[in-house]
C-alpha cells in the first residue's frame, strides 16, 4: 500500500484529485516516456512558472517521489540507471591539467559562463561528477549552471537550484512561519556545488568567484524564469571544510542543519552536519520572502 497523500508536491498544493490526473496522464501517455509523462502533467495540472513554461524539472521530481511511495506506477526509465542520480554523459574533450597559480587579481578575463548549450552542459556535468566530492547529481527545480573561466582555460564550476524546504536556522533568521514559506520558497536559491579544478591554486579566487555569481543571479534568473530571486543560500559540511571563501565573499552563517538532509521530512537521514550560510541578493528581501518589518 501507498503513503498517504501528500498535501503538496514541490512546493505546489496538491490533493486527491491531482493524483488522480496524473495516474491518467500516466496511462494515456504516447509514448510511454517518463519526459512525455511530465510534460502531460504540467498541462494538466497547468504546473507553469512566471512566463507560463512547463516546469519540467520539478514535475519530474515530484512524479518519481510519488512513485517511490507507492502512489503511482511510472514507465522504466528509458535511460539511465533508474537511481534518480542520472548518467552523466562528460565532455568530449576535457580540460588539460595544466597548474594555474598566483591570485585572482593576475587572471586575464575571469568571468562566468553561462551553462545554455549541451556541449556546456556536458562539461559542467561531468566537471562535477569527476572532482566534486559530493559527484553529480541533477540539480533540482529552477537552477543556473555556470563555467568558471579565464583566459588560461576552464578553472571550474559552480551551480545554484531550488532551496532547501525547511531549515531551521535559515528559517529563524528569516523570521518565516511555514505558509509564507512554503509560498515564497521559490525566492531562494541554494549553491549546490562549487568546484574550483583541484590543479587550480589561485588565492581569493573562490570568494571572487562567488562576489561575481551574486552579482549575475538576480537578472540572470529574472530573465530565464520571470522571478525575482532575493536570497542564496548554501550549507558548508564540517568539519571537512570551514566555509572560509563564504565569509570572505560576505556570506553570514546563521547556525548549523540538524544532519537530515535537504528534503528529508520524515526524521530517517542520518547525515553530516553542516554550517548553513546567506547571502541577501536585495536590501527588500525580507519584504519579498513575505515577512512584516
Amino acid at each position: 500500500m501507498g503513503e498517504a497523500i501528500p498535501s503538496k508536491l514541490c512546493g505546489r498544493p496538491f490533493d486527491g484529485s491531482d493524483l488522480e490526473r496524473i495516474r491518467r496522464e500516466i496511462l494515456a501517455a504516447s509514448p510511454p516516456l517518463r519526459s512525455e509523462i511530465a510534460r502531460q502533467v504540467c498541462r494538466a495540472l497547468q504546473w507553469t512558472d512566471a512566463l507560463g513554461r512547463p516546469k519540467l524539472m520539478s514535475a519530474r521530481v515530484g512524479l518519481l517521489r510519488l512513485h517511490r511511495a507507492g502512489l503511482v506506477e511510472l514507465p522504466e526509465p528509458s535511460r539511465g540507471n533508474g537511481n534518480g542520480r542520472g548518467l552523466v554523459h562528460g565532455p568530449d574533450v576535457w580540460p588539460e591539467p595544466v597548474p594555474v597559480e598566483g591570485t585572482a587579481g593576475e587572471l586575464s578575463g575571469l568571468r562566468l559562463e553561462a551553462v545554455i548549450d549541451k556541449r556546456a552542459s556536458r562539461l559542467w556535468n561531468g566537471l562535477i561528477a569527476r572532482y566534486h566530492y559530493l559527484g553529480y547529481t541533477p540539480l533540482p527545480g529552477a537552477q543556473l549552471r555556470y563555467l568558471i573561466d579565464c583566459d588560461q582555460g576552464v578553472l571550474g564550476a559552480i551551480g545554484f537550484g531550488a532551496a532547501a524546504w525547511k531549515v531551521a536556522a535559515r528559517d529563524r533568521w528569516i523570521g518565516w512561519e511555514a505558509p509564507c514559506r512554503e509560498a515564497r520558497l521559490g525566492r531562494v536559491l541554494n549553491n549546490a556545488r562549487f568546484l574550483i579544478l583541484p590543479w587550480v591554486q589561485v588565492k581569493n579566487l573562490a570568494s571572487k568567484v562567488l562576489a561575481l555569481a551574486t552579482a549575475r543571479i538576480p537578472g540572470d534568473f529574472a530573465a530565464r524564469y520571470g522571478e525575482r530571486v532575493v536570497l542564496l543560500e548554501t550549507f558548508v559540511q564540517i568539519p571537512r571544510f570551514r566555509g572560509t571563501c563564504y565569509r570572505a565573499a560576505n556570506w553570514q552563517y546563521v547556525g548549523e542543519t540538524a544532519g537530515r538532509g535537504k528534503c528529508d521530512r520524515h526524521h530517517r537521514s542520518a547525515l553530516p552536519r553542516k554550517a548553513v550560510y546567506v547571502y541577501p541578493l536585495a536590501a527588500d528581501f525580507r519584504a519579498a520572502l513575505g515577512v512584516a518589518a
